[in-house]
Formats: structure tokens, C-alpha cells, sequence
């Protein structure tokens, strides 16, 4: 690869003093009486073939593209409730994406061949075109609309959380450099009250609950996370230091966490850990993810890491939040209630864990 990179870097500079040694005869072409950098009508007729050859070109990448690695990422594989509608909306925009991109870019290498210059033709001016202008104004603004009206629409599906007629599981999210913590409501599924300025490492109170807070003392913080299949799930996100992003690809879940501020998103997990191991899709992604990493065994072995990859879902950090963001992930474990419940069960209270 940096070999690759090496070439590449050369072949830019060489192209750059080529261009540099064009200007410079050009700049020096007004002296002379004769100018041989005029294009004529065999350069002109030679560009615009090069212009249909890379329109050419550029589909066939595409068609290519397409046949290898044609699949959306992640599309099919989503394990929430609203996952299929985000999923929708991806696809639909890549589609008009696609389609105006291939029309446009066609148009553009197109017209550049059909109007090459030739001499003894004057191109023609048009001072405006109301049809024209109308066409390419109205169209966008109609497309654009529909995919931002619907994307509204998806947003409020989602946000819109009836906590009386969904009765969620609460559960906080609290961001830190370099890792996550979850807090569970408890028994009453309620979180107790917290503050940055209550933070005491000597009591192991980390993330700053109040002690005095009777809501508080069945709270449960654990650095893995258990959900309930089929359970509306309501985090609720602090951070403590920057800006942070909690982020669960295959929940198809995002949102900021804000320093001084608690932020909120909500979903129903639909999909477990161990039925989306056996999703085939998946499946195939392990077995490769395994393949480069046996490839790679001698590293991975000296970071201390397992060599087979098992898949999980992960809580990671989707901000540039320091130099070990990239470690910022929390396992998610997906699960039916019983098997939550059972595990719950061995989890220390808040008012257990204090070292009092």
C-alpha cells in the first residue's frame, strides 16, 4: 500500500511540472509570431472522444461497483423497530441519487463531444430559457421536498416516544474519555438524580448519582449492556467531558451526548444477538472479518486480542472525541426477558456498590 501510495504521489508531481511547463510556454507564446498551443479542430475532435471514452469508463466502475460490492452496507441487517423505515429512506435517496448522477453526468460528457469546437462555428447563446429554468427548478425542489417531508415524518416516528402508553425501559448513557457506562433505572425504572459535581472516585460514585436520591439506590451501572428483545427501550445520554455521539449501527441509533446537558433516543430492539449470528448474512461478513485476521495473526496476537471475531452488537463513539476514540465501544448483548431478568439479577445495586 505505501508503495502504491509512493507511485501515486510521484505521477501527481510529474503531471504537476507538466502542467507548470504548459503554462509557462504559453505565457511565452505571445512573443513569437506563430502560437502552436492553439487548440485545432483534430485536438478539439480528440478531446471530445477522450470525454465519451471516460463517460464510458466511468459506467463500467460503476456496473463493476455494483456486481462486487452492490450491497448498501448494514441494509437487511437492522434489529430495531424502526430500522426498515431508515433503511427505506436510505435506499430511496440513493436511488434519485443514482439516477440524476448517471443523467447529468451523461449530459456533461455528452454535450462536451456534440459542441466541440470546430472552426468556422459560433456557439449559440441563448439570454435565458424560462422553460429551461423552470425545469431544472421545479423538479429539484419537488424531489428534494418529498425526501425531506418523508425523512420528517421517519424522524417523528421514531422520536415520538408515549412513555405512559409504551412504558419504556430507562436506561442513561454516560460518555466519557475513553469509555461508556449504562445506568439502569432499577426495580422502579426510574433514574436517580445526577450531577457532574457529585462525582467521588472514593466512593466509587463515577458518575456522579446522588446518594441521597431514593430513586437512586436500586440504579444499576455496568460497562456491558443487556436488552430485552421486544422491549421500547428510552436512553437517556450525559457526557462528562466533550462532545460525544452514541451510536448502534444495527439499531440504526443516534444522537449527540451533550456536555451539561441530557439528550434522548428511544428503540425497540426486535432482533437478538443470537438470532442475528445465525442471519447468513452475517455469517459470511464473520467469516471474512476471520480470514484477514488470520492473515494478520502475528498482530493481533501482540495486542492482546482473540483471534476468531464473534460478532455483538457495540455502543460506539461516532465523534472525534481524542487520540483513543477509536476504543470508545461498549458491548450490547440482545436477549429474550427471562434471560434479562436472570442476568439483572447478579447485578450490583448503587446503593451496594458505594464504599462506605
Amino acid at each position: 500500500m505505501t508503495a502504491l501510495l509512493t507511485i501515486i504521489i510521484v505521477l501527481f508531481v510529474a503531471i504537476a511540472l507538466w502542467q507548470m511547463v504548459k503554462i509557462f510556454d504559453l505565457a511565452q507564446a505571445g512573443s513569437t509570431s506563430s502560437n502552436t498551443q492553439v487548440a485545432t479542430d483534430k485536438d478539439n475532435k480528440l478531446n471530445g472522444y477522450l470525454m465519451m471514452g471516460f463517460l464510458v469508463f466511468i459506467y463500467l466502475i460503476t456496473i463493476l461497483c455494483f456486481w462486487y460490492i452492490g450491497d448498501l452496507p448494514l441494509v437487511a441487517n437492522s434489529a430495531s423497530e424502526h430500522g426498515s423505515g431508515i433503511d427505506n429512506l436510505m435506499i430511496i435517496s440513493m436511488v434519485v441519487i443514482f439516477i440524476v448522477q448517471t443523467i447529468t453526468q451523461f449530459l456533461l460528457h455528452y454535450f462536451a463531444y456534440k459542441y466541440k469546437g470546430e472552426k468556422g462555428r459560433n456557439a449559440l447563446f441563448y439570454a435565458d430559457n424560462n422553460l429551461l429554468e423552470a425545469i431544472w427548478t421545479i423538479i429539484p425542489v419537488i424531489v428534494l421536498a418529498g425526501l425531506i417531508i418523508y425523512g420528517l415524518f421517519t424522524w417523528n416516528d421514531i422520536m415520538n416516544i408515549d412513555t405512559d402508553e409504551d412504558d419504556p425501559m430507562v436506561i442513561e448513557l454516560y460518555a466519557q474519555q475513553f469509555n461508556w457506562k449504562a445506568r439502569y433505572g432499577g426495580e422502579d425504572n426510574t433514574l436517580g438524580m445526577a450531577n457532574i459535581r457529585l462525582i467521588d472516585l472514593d466512593k466509587a460514585n463515577i458518575l456522579g448519582v446522588d446518594e441521597e436520591d431514593p430513586n437512586a439506590q436500586d440504579d444499576v451501572i455496568v460497562t456491558e449492556m443487556h436488552l430485552p428483545v421486544g422491549r421500547p427501550i428510552l436512553f437517556k445520554m450525559r457526557s462528562q467531558d466533550v462532545l460525544h455521539s452514541a451510536y448502534m449501527p444495527h439499531f440504526r441509533a443516534q444522537m449527540n451526548c451533550v456536555p451539561g446537558m441530557v439528550t434522548q433516543f428511544g428503540f425497540t430492539p426486535t432482533v437478538t444477538t443470537r438470532e442475528m449470528r445465525e442471519n447468513p448474512d452475517i455469517i459470511e461478513k464473520v467469516q471474512n472479518i476471520n480470514e484477514l485476521r488470520r492473515e494478520r495473526r502475528s498482530e493481533i496476537e501482540e495486542s492482546g486480542q482473540d483471534i476468531i471475531y464473534e460478532f455483538d452488537y457495540l455502543l460506539l463513539c461516532n465523534k472525534i472525541c481524542g487520540k483513543s476514540h477509536y476504543n470508545m465501544q461498549m458491548k450490547i448483548i440482545v436477549e429474550t426477558q427471562e434471560e434479562f431478568d436472570a442476568w439483572m439479577k447478579e447485578q450490583k445495586t448503587f446503593a451496594n456498590s458505594l464504599n462506605k
